[in-house]
């Protein structure tokens, strides 16, 4: 991000940034974060920012019912840290984001572990693909397994990840905890229209068959060298995992396997979001901000999530 963006008063002063925030959540009205009613509250004059609802007769705030409740941080440093992980293509570490925030690194840490969960997307979602489009289907390995030793094992230390994209659209990605195993096909299925769409894939064994549920499959052999096919290819999913790695590796370096689909849901949300859509920095901050309703995270529930 440029420093001229940074010089935004919305990063330098907690009361604008509580303004902008309340104009971008609230623009189809004030609503209460507790029973969701919307434009029946009253301003607490002796507190600024907060409102009383007439519905339910509770206080609140903009960030009532967000990730971002009960966080003793100022408004304005989440913004810049928002701003500052949407803008970075390969993702800011915590150390970094302690060190330009001027917060401890326990709390830049869970700060970017809410945000991530704010990219999540919210409700169903509408299967990838239709009439005519493009959908590749590939997987990566990443990371090393608790308990397990390399030596002789091939990938099976690692992680397996499962990543579908659709030709100028979005990513899903997929921790699959039981390997390239029986929840491959569902998971396929269940974000991947059957109708129409066109697969592409290589020819792993755990393809084979698929097109008996999406007519539309090619795939290429990786292992002759064969690479492009008209216009069957998985080069878009393996572009994805390029950026993927290289911000594991060269900017978190360690993920535990209890996080990693919060670290996917942000890759998956900065691609699917990508400039080449003509996504800006700014608008794509706005839209991982719009998603920080309906969502908590307590750093008890991520400590519960590391000893699970």
């Amino acid at each position: 991000m440029a420093k001229s963006a940074l010089e935004n008063p919305i990063f330098q002063d907690k009361t604008k940034a509580r303004k902008w925030l309340e104009s971008l959540l609230w623009a189809d009205g004030r609503a209460c974060g507790h029973c969701g009613v919307l434009n029946e509250s009253t301003p607490i004059k002796s507190r600024s920012g907060f409102y009383q609802c007439n519905a339910c007769r509770k206080q609140f705030s903009v960030t009532v019912g967000t990730v971002f409740e009960r966080s003793h941080i100022p408004l304005n440093k989440w913004l810049m840290a928002a701003f500052l992980l949407c803008a970075s293509k390969k993702g800011i570490s915590a150390h970094q984001m302690h060190r330009m925030l001027g917060i401890t690194y326990k709390s830049a840490w869970f700060m970017c572990h809410r945000l991530r969960e704010a990219m999540k997307p919210a409700g169903k979602l509408p299967p990838l693909g239709g009439e005519g489009k493009y959908v590749e289907s590939d997987e990566t390995f990443y990371g090393n397994k608790p308990g397990m030793k390399r030596k002789h094992m091939g990938t099976k230390h690692k992680h397996t990840i499962l990543s579908l994209v659709e030709r100028g659209g979005e990513v899903r990605s997929f921790h699959m905890k039981d390997g390239v195993g029986l929840s491959l096909y569902p998971t396929i299925l269940k974000n991947v229209k059957r109708d129409g769409t066109r697969f592409r894939t290589d020819t792993a064994a755990w393809y084979k068959g698929m097109s008996d549920f999406i007519p539309d499959h090619e795939m290429v052999d990786h292992t002759a060298n064969e690479y492009v096919r008209g216009d069957a290819y998985t080069n878009t999913a393996e572009g994805f995992f390029s950026i993927f790695k290289r911000g594991m590796s060269g900017v978190y370096q360690h993920c535990g396997e209890q996080h990693l689909h919060r670290y996917l849901a942000e890759f998956d949300f900065r691609y699917t979001n990508r400039a080449a859509l003509e996504i800006s920095d700014e608008m794509r901050a706005e839209k991982a901000l719009k998603g920080i309703t309906g969502k908590r995270l307590t750093y008890r529930r991520i400590n519960k999530e590391a000893n699970a």
